[in-house]
């Protein structure tokens, strides 16, 4: 079972989702501060970071950008119902994901799941595919992207996404089918999720990222792959 590290500062919180997932046979180490949970990042290496966007002192917005200086753990932010604002902030730092708290245990797992499914890679017997699309080379058995032969590091719901809208150029796509497709959200959710993991994207293959090449901006439908 995944390894998660949970960083909550609430003890009612922590405990409750440190517990649900024990249970479910999830290894889990609960820290309450953002300055130890980047501490235990190095020693417990999880698989997934569970980490609350209100943290005093160093907050979730400031502790995700710190791991994506290094690494692409998948990341799923947990947050109160006002916090509006701060969900794009924190989605724009590299999040992968968010729930709204309090949240069951199984709301929890399935995100869980569905983000590390994004991680996974085709059967070892599949051909490799490189395609080239300009600039960016895509490996789509190896799950790797390069830009102008140099590696460009993406989250994995980064790297979905742009598999996802590659994989037929120029077709556009509805935010909530992308939402469906990439997070497997079912149900008519959040779209911020999508343009924050555009906006994250454009700033990685983009050259400059205000005059998208690759990913388009079809106002009104959505997006769409297609160099220019």
């Amino acid at each position: 079972m995944p390894r998660v590290l949970l960083v909550e500062d609430d003890p009612s919180v922590r405990e409750g989702v440190e517990l649900g997932l024990r249970r479910r046979g999830h290894e889990v180490l609960a820290t309450a501060t953002g300055e130890t949970g980047l501490e235990a990042l190095h020693a417990f290496r999880p698989d997934l970071l569970l980490l609350d966007l209100m943290l005093p002192a160093m907050d979730g917005v400031q502790v995700c950008l710190r791991v994506r200086e290094t690494s692409q753990l998948p990341i799923i932010m947990l947050t109160a119902l006002g916090d509006g604002l701060d969900i794009v902030v924190g989605l724009d730092a590299g999040a992968d994901d968010y729930i709204v708290k309090p949240a069951r245990t199984a709301v929890i797992e399935a995100r869980i799941r569905a983000v590390l499914r994004r991680m996974e890679r085709p059967a070892a017997d599949a051909r490799p595919t490189v395609e080239h699309h300009g600039e960016l080379d895509i490996d789509r058995a190896g799950h790797t992207v390069l830009k102008a032969g140099e590696p460009v590091a993406l989250a994995p719901s980064e790297l979905k996404l742009l598999l996802y809208l590659s994989a037929t150029p120029h077709q556009v796509f509805s935010r909530q089918r992308l939402l469906e497709a990439v997070w497997e959200h079912t149900f008519h959710s959040d779209v911020r999720l999508v343009d924050a993991c555009v906006r994250r994207l454009r700033i990685k293959i983009e050259d400059p990222a205000h005059s998208p090449r690759y990913i388009q901006t079809l106002r009104g439908f959505g997006y769409r792959f297609g160099p220019l």
